[in-house]
């Protein structure tokens, strides 16, 4: 937790104007992401004002944005089916008793240091993340433009409505993309907003608005304890889910982190924030709202319009809360062209270009590990097996690299000692570029293995050597293995077969 005033006070009218033009975006998303998870719309707006208030004060990042998002809201869906098939209303009290567990794991996460494992996630997977989220957030709105050819039945707008549809959201780019060309002073997507509002009032254009997605919360946010038994069961039944949405939620928002890292040249504090996540899943819970985690989309729109400290993001939710309260009868009629127009330029953001445009330029490896996030990821809408996947791939490709390192040389001395000379590192992917190395089926009286530039690392190496030992002996050659370092040794002579199936002992020989 802090309370610098560097992190709380630096353009206050930048903060509070970025922050506005966010709520409006959080609105839209907020509400169908309760869609998604089969609860109310109020339990993800008031997850989203709440997730955002809490961290503007124990988040390790500012400027960040927190809500409800769709990669922990497609974990949820099962649980809620769950648990209302058990009885009506526990769908959504066994997703707030998720949340409360959610919050613990994301705290002992970040006593853990869970962010150094990211360390271990390659750039191309970052730019396939964010290229498939800009995707994701483009396909969820095309039911509102009438183009979802894949799935008709979503498709909320009449085709009489279609003209003037596309006439506002292209009216909505063309204010946020031109008018910084005359003024910045005030964020362009909000004069948008404001100006395709009122002339869809003005001229009474029958088009579908905020009030189409689901009806608004009339009150605050309650404390209340989730109303589930306490018994193994319940924890039985709610611990993968929250378990999932720790881990899935950990990692988009440390992504975002870096992301946000890179945009504003900052350095932020990912096990800090791994608490913060913990700690406003916790209230967010307490008061009925759905668990979330940061939002890439969002977070660059407010440092793109100038957010810089944590006034910007607690702005967010607080103008959120007061829209949904004060404003509701004025938000209910933004038409959802605008708010379409708003999430392309939020996409457009989102798309990672240097991957696409320099992809002539990039290791083929890297691009094949970005595309294959970013189609794993569109095909489930599901980030968390995007990433895994990426991953996945980029360990595969890079064991391929590192195992054609490894070389095995030959030479012979007078007519019956050969020595072979390992360089390189010996273990699993290497193994069989390893055993190629040696002539097997040649048995001269005598074979040294000279191992001083090469390291064991696990038992797949001790295995390949150990083969190649064993197979030598067969044929009746005396083998010597030399200059293996003390790890290699300790490593082989646990787990080592080659000196009980060979005989002649001695056969090992390192070098400390």
């Amino acid at each position: 937790m802090t309370f610098s005033i560097k992190e709380w006070w630096g353009l206050p009218h930048r903060d509070i104007l970025s922050g506005l033009v966010v709520a409006f975006a959080m609105i839209p998303e907020a509400i169908a992401f309760s869609g998604i998870a089969g609860v109310d719309p109020s339990v993800g707006l008031f997850g989203a004002f709440l997730l955002a208030v809490t961290l503007a004060v124990v988040g390790g990042r500012t400027a960040m944005i927190t809500s409800a998002t769709g990669s922990t809201a497609l974990l949820m869906t099962g649980l809620v089916q769950q648990g209302d098939a058990l009885g009506d209303g526990l769908g959504l009290q066994y997703l707030l008793a998720a949340g409360l567990l959610t919050g613990l794991f994301q705290i002992a996460w970040g006593y853990l240091r869970l962010a150094h494992q990211m360390r271990f996630v390659p750039q191309p997977v970052m730019a396939g993340f964010v290229n498939a989220l800009a995707i994701l957030i483009l396909l969820a709105q095309l039911p509102q433009l009438g183009l979802d050819v894949f799935h008709p039945e979503t498709v909320v707008v009449q085709a009489a409505q279609l003209p003037a549809v596309w006439a506002l959201m292209l009216l909505t780019l063309a204010i946020i993309y031109l008018l910084p060309r005359l003024t910045r002073v005030v964020p362009s997507a909000l004069i948008a907003i404001l100006i395709t509002t009122g002339i869809s009032i003005g001229l009474g254009l029958d088009l579908p608005t905020v009030a189409s997605l689901g009806s608004l919360p009339a009150g605050l946010p309650q404390f209340a304890l989730p109303q589930v038994p306490l018994s193994f069961g319940t924890l039985g039944l709610i611990l993968p889910t929250a378990l999932a949405i720790s881990l899935v939620g950990l990692m988009e928002t440390f992504l975002t982190q870096d992301i946000l890292d890179d945009l504003t040249d900052q350095t932020s504090h990912k096990n800090t924030e791994a608490r913060g996540q913990g700690i406003g899943n916790i209230v967010s819970s307490l008061f009925g709202g759905m668990a979330g985690c940061a939002l890439v989309g969002q977070s660059v729109m407010n440092v793109g319009y100038g957010g810089r400290t944590r006034l910007s993001t607690l702005t967010s939710g607080v103008s959120l809360l007061a829209m949904i309260l004060l404003a509701r009868d004025w938000v209910n009629q933004i038409p959802m062209a605008t708010l379409v127009g708003v999430m392309i330029m939020i996409a457009i953001n989102t798309a990672n270009f240097g991957s696409i445009t320099g992809i002539r330029q990039i290791p083929k490896s890297d691009t094949a590990v970005m595309l294959l996030t970013v189609a794993v990821t569109v095909i489930t809408h599901n980030l968390a097996i995007g990433l895994l996947s990426g991953v996945a791939l980029a360990g595969i490709l890079f064991s391929r690299k590192v195992a054609k390192v490894i070389a095995v040389e030959s030479r012979l001395e007078g007519d019956d000692h050969r020595i072979y000379s390992v360089r390189g590192q010996l273990f699993f992917v290497s193994s069989i570029y390893f055993r190629a190395g040696f002539e097997i089926h040649e048995h001269p009286a005598r074979v040294t293995i000279d191992m001083a530039d090469a390291h064991i690392w696990d038992q797949s190496g001790v295995s390949a050597l150990d083969q190649v030992i064993r197979r030598l002996k067969l044929g009746g050659t005396a083998v010597e293995v030399v200059h293996l370092n003390r790890e290699s040794t300790d490593l082989f002579a646990r787990i080592g077969q080659a000196e009980e199936a060979g005989g002649g002992g001695g056969a090992l020989r390192s070098v400390h």
